[in-house]
């Protein structure tokens, strides 16, 4: 039993959508058991009519909320009561595998390092969210997209050792293929940061390194490990986020701009469906926090009960695959 901690007071749609989410993935597999933390009795209120298994549905009442506007050391250190500490803390003592959360990036960021704790030898744990690309399994994972925006070289052979082992043993690409983000695929380009990096990268004998990368062959698939430092990471994402906005936007424009349009849409439907599921970031889960010694998932702060669903059930395949040990053996052995 994968026992998952979520965070019923996090985002923009807390707690509706977070229940939904969980009586969702409660429903889909019986090898799941949830805690919902927050205000009892806003999740009560929330589960009022629900049908889900009463005996894998648990609350813990925390009546404080950490908001996005507050300072996120000051927010943890300060609201003990509130749904993020509350729901680290079960994950640091191992009452629980995951904690999942739509709510303030910064407190979960914090909370993550300061109250679950790193991995033994893991420098700065990485944000690694999956973004759509023509890979075989139609996926990428951009590492790091929000955590450490002043990354150093060795933490980036940290992020791609611990990239390589997620994709393979989670997403299930064999000999996943990594690349560092430049400006130019030529060794010699880029900033002192890749500058530095990349021999690093290109000598590391566990990860299977295939050079730079530009942005523009993100998208068509051109690795599967996509490291850089945040600052890069969250452009790249926020970008992706947009266009894929823009691009079903406009394709709605074109087709119901005229009879003819409307038309063509209906015979294109079906096939114009699993286009915009491509692009659809509550099909990917959430984004876990890598290298901390229990697993800690950021989605979307305007999360539906699909994506808290779906960010549930990457949980359970993380454990399921002992993700954590793996990268604590890779790290240690390999770092020390």
């Amino acid at each position: 039993m994968v026992h998952v901690v979520l965070d019923a007071m996090g985002g923009d749609n807390a707690p509706g959508e977070i229940v939904k989410g969980a009586i969702e993935a409660l429903k889909g597999s019986q090898s799941i058991r949830i805690t919902l933390c927050g205000r009892e009795s806003d999740i009560k209120a929330a589960l009022e009519g629900c049908d889900y298994p009463r005996d894998r549905v648990e609350i813990v009442d925390a009546q404080e909320v950490i908001s996005t506007e507050e300072a996120p050391v000051m927010a943890i250190r300060r609201k003990k009561e509130s749904s993020i500490v509350k729901g680290l803390n079960l994950v640091k003592e191992k009452k629980a595998d995951a904690f999942v959360s739509a709510g303030s990036s910064g407190a979960i960021l914090v909370g993550g390092q300061l109250i679950v704790g790193r991995i033994k030898g893991v420098e700065r744990p990485p944000l690694a969210p999956l973004i759509p690309s023509t890979t075989p399994k139609g996926v990428s994972l951009i590492i790091d997209c929000g955590a450490n925006v002043d990354a150093r070289s060795s933490h980036l052979v940290q992020f791609a050792k611990m990239g390589s082992i997620y994709m393979e043993h989670v997403i299930g690409v064999k000999n996943p293929r990594v690349a560092i983000v430049n400006i130019g695929a030529e060794e010699e380009k880029g900033n002192m940061l890749v500058k530095e990096t990349f021999p690093l990268l290109k000598n590391c004998p566990d990860i299977n390194f295939i050079g730079s990368i530009e942005a523009r062959e993100i998208p068509n698939g051109g690795a599967d490990v996509i490291v850089c430092e945040a600052f890069v990471g969250n452009v790249i994402l926020k970008m992706y986020e947009g266009v894929g906005k823009m691009i079903l936007k406009s394709i709605k424009g074109a087709l119901m701009g005229s009879t003819l349009g409307k038309i063509g849409g209906l015979l294109i439907k079906p096939s114009l469906k699993g286009v915009m599921k491509t692009f659809d970031a509550t099909e990917y889960g959430g984004a876990p926090l890598l290298g901390l010694n229990g697993l800690v998932v950021k989605v979307h702060g305007n999360a539906t009960a699909k994506e808290i669903s779906n960010a549930i059930m990457q949980c359970v395949t993380f454990k399921e695959q002992n993700i954590n040990q793996r990268i604590a053996d890779k790290i240690i052995i390999k770092d020390e």
